[in-house]
């Protein structure tokens, strides 16, 4: 059952998945569309669960699901990866490109390939209090806090405490 994102629990599980390339109105109009029709199907073991998806500054597609309701089994999470999956080719798009970090630059989505995120570091592209966007978050609440977030309060603290000893 589909129900809008602003309602879905704060303790939701949630799954991010980032386009590779923005999304035009039209696309994310198309999507939004086709993730509510999936969404409202959804189901584990027979059972419906409620669920949300939305998507965010044109790039990142975020599907929650309330687990205090009805948990996920393995092959409703696949499903939903399969709807990206099936619908990514159709807009020339791909979620599962995890080669690129994003940044938030005052405002403006940047991207960063993070095979050079030493280089953006060492070059002051990246520093320790760029917003960066934490797509390894697992809820709604931990969403609502820390996605975007201070660069050194993630993964990539490492990354500033290395330029620090050098």
């Amino acid at each position: 059952m589909y129900i809008p994102f602003d309602q879905i629990d704060f303790e939701a599980r949630v799954w991010i998945y980032q386009a590779n390339r923005p999304l035009t109105n039209d696309e994310v109009g198309t999507l939004t569309e086709t993730l509510k029709a999936a969404l409202d199907e959804w189901e584990a073991h027979g059972m419906k669960l409620t669920a949300s998806g939305k998507i965010f500054h044109n790039r990142f597609v975020v599907i929650a699901v309330d687990e205090s309701k009805e948990l996920p089994s393995g092959c409703s999470i696949d499903k939903s990866v399969h709807w990206l999956q099936e619908i990514g080719p159709r807009l020339g798009v791909d979620f599962f490109d995890r080669s690129l970090m994003y940044i938030d630059d005052r405002g403006e989505l940047q991207s960063i390939p993070v095979s050079g995120i030493k280089s953006a570091v060492n070059a002051e592209e990246l520093a320790p209090d760029t917003t960066v966007f934490d797509n390894t978050v697992t809820t709604k609440s931990q969403w609502m806090k820390r996605w975007k977030v201070r660069a050194d309060a993630t993964w990539l603290k490492r990354y500033f405490t290395a330029q620090q000893a050098s």
